[in-house]
């Protein structure tokens, strides 16, 4: 009995699998995201899988312009992008801030023109104040700090505060002090910007390194704890961006 319970549950396991990646595989409308790594928490987390809209960004044409909801990226927005380190790696992070935009970090609060954020989807872990992460921007050169970040700091530091160029955004972690983002590798050009998450159509608890990799016993885990590992409270669950004027 026991053996035949098995089966059931692994046939079950296979063909779910099966089913989200055929109605949620890549498209030109709505792309499938995996969340590897935990900057985002607690908004999304490690696990999460996503369900990303492509077309809200996408540059539209003189007729369809009408037709369709474009728009373009705001502050506060949820953006997944091609990460401008390494093109061939989609992020996930929070637009902060939109050309043109001032901005700073006194003693880990973000300031935006002059004022301070009111931000509660973020999460602090640590309770110290390190100089680069939580007062920026700041001397970077004793860190691992990308080269597109030195020319940020090099070039576009007006009175203590980072200025964004024209077609670039700057993104941040909802985690702050555990993202590596916009801080460490520069800004987010407009035409790396993929799209926005619309809900969480799968979560399963495995830590990062299973969601990099794709070992063999990472298949053979989710097999044999589908059910007791699938965060049920978070599934279909809605990603919101939070409005920041």
């Amino acid at each position: 009995m026991k053996q035949f319970a098995d089966s059931v549950r692994d046939f079950i396991n296979e063909w779910t699998i099966n089913i989200l990646i055929l109605l949620f595989g890549t498209t030109t409308l709505v792309q499938a995201f995996i969340v590897p790594t935990p900057s985002m928490d607690p908004t999304v987390r490690v696990g999460d899988h996503l369900l990303v809209d492509k077309l809200s960004y996408a540059p539209p044409d003189p007729i369809t312009k009408h037709l369709l909801p474009y728009t373009e990226p705001k502050r506060g927005d949820i953006i997944v992008f091609r990460w401008p380190i390494d093109i061939q790696q989609n992020y996930v992070k929070r637009l902060i801030g939109m050309p043109g935009d001032h901005i700073k970090v006194v003693n880990k609060v973000v300031y935006l023109n002059g004022k301070a954020l009111h931000e509660p989807y973020v999460q602090h872990i640590s309770p110290t104040i390190e100089p680069y992460r939580d007062n920026w921007p700041s001397d970077a050169t004793d860190l691992n700090v990308y080269p597109p970040a030195r020319e940020m700091l090099a070039n576009h530091v007006v009175d203590g505060e980072v200025v964004v160029p024209p077609g670039n955004y700057f993104a941040m972690g909802d985690n702050r002090d555990n993202s590596s983002d916009s801080r460490y590798w520069g800004f987010v050009p407009r035409g790396n910007i993929i799209g926005k998450p619309l809900l969480i159509f799968w979560s399963y608890e495995a830590p990062t390194e299973d969601w990099v990799d794709y070992s063999a016993g990472h298949f053979i885990d989710i097999a044999e704890h589908f059910f007791t590992r699938t965060r049920w409270d978070r599934e279909l669950k809605l990603v919101r961006p939070y409005p920041i004027p």
